[in-house]
């Protein structure tokens, strides 16, 4: 089984930024591609794909604000402008014009944010298991159930009672098979949330995050508006919202293509790094691939 370590050898960890410290684990030297993770996460969400991406572009994941070893400025329940703020320091730091954006869950919805307040800094996006989206009442069969509610009672139970297990809970529900967390996965995300100034801030970030202390929701009817060539990746076990959410995002976009991988949750570019960076790679090379 490969390791986060071996999986990143060739790639460096690097601190990026101006106005912000971000924390980045960079490979290549192509065209930039910005890899953001997920509530609560850390840039190894893309450790199994940064140096592989990085074969064809400068793949650079990174640690979000708040989130790892990003800077944490004081808080402000407008997370969403923040994070896209300092996705464009980051940008401008390396000074790049442009740059295309993967982003995954929550990076989805910063990603969406950057496409549609940012477009002259955005090159080609990836909405990989986007959130974010308020959707009309009824049009899209979501299960908070095993969502956004489970997520929130995970995420809180982690970082007020940071344990292996807790942690453990908390990243079997990005996964398909619980035995896709490794212990080692499990070690670095706990590391982070006994880490204490990321665990003081990421509790704000928790708290402010799901349901409706959530801001910055994108309307459905806003999705028209973002002009970037676009990819909704999903999977077919999305927990709490289907394939179904991902094909009426994509069909809101224009010209968006959408791709399903299978056996996947909540973490393809983990679960099926493979087809994750093989599916990416030619869209953003400027290939089909629905």
């Amino acid at each position: 089984m490969s390791t986060i370590w071996v999986d990143l050898l060739g790639g460096e960890v690097r601190y990026r930024g101006r106005d912000y410290r971000t924390r980045t684990i960079e490979s290549g030297g192509g065209e930039p591609l910005i890899l953001i993770h997920g509530v609560g996460g850390h840039a190894e969400a893309y450790s199994r794909n940064v140096v592989r991406l990085g074969q064809r572009f400068h793949a650079v994941a990174i640690d979000l604000l708040w989130h790892g070893l990003s800077a944490k400025p004081p808080f402000t329940a407008e997370m969403v402008p923040a994070y896209a703020k300092q996705v464009i320091d980051l940008l401008d730091s390396i000074e790049v014009e442009r740059a295309h954006v993967e982003g995954e869950s929550l990076g989805g919805w910063v990603t969406m944010w950057l496409a549609l307040h940012y477009p002259e800094r955005i090159n080609h996006i990836v909405l990989n298991t986007a959130a974010g989206v308020h959707w009309a009442p009824g049009a899209v069969d979501q299960h908070p159930e095993t969502g956004v509610n489970l997520l929130r009672e995970r995420s809180l139970q982690a970082i007020h009672n940071p344990s292996r297990e807790t942690v453990r809970k908390r990243l079997e529900w990005l996964m398909a098979s619980p035995d896709r967390v490794t212990d080692e996965l499990v070690d670095v995300r706990y590391w982070f949330y006994t880490y204490p100034e990321t665990r003081a801030s990421l509790t704000q970030v928790f708290e402010h995050s799901f349901g409706g202390e959530a801001r910055n929701h994108i309307e459905e009817e806003q999705l028209a508006q973002i002009k970037a060539p676009t990819l909704v990746l999903w999977t077919d076990k999305n927990p709490g919202a289907g394939p179904d959410a991902g094909r009426r995002l994509a069909d809101h976009i224009p010209g968006a293509q959408f791709y399903c991988i299978e056996d996947a949750a909540h973490w393809p570019q983990w679960e099926q790094p493979e087809e994750h960076d093989r599916v990416v790679t030619a869209f953003l090379s400027g290939d089909k691939v629905g």
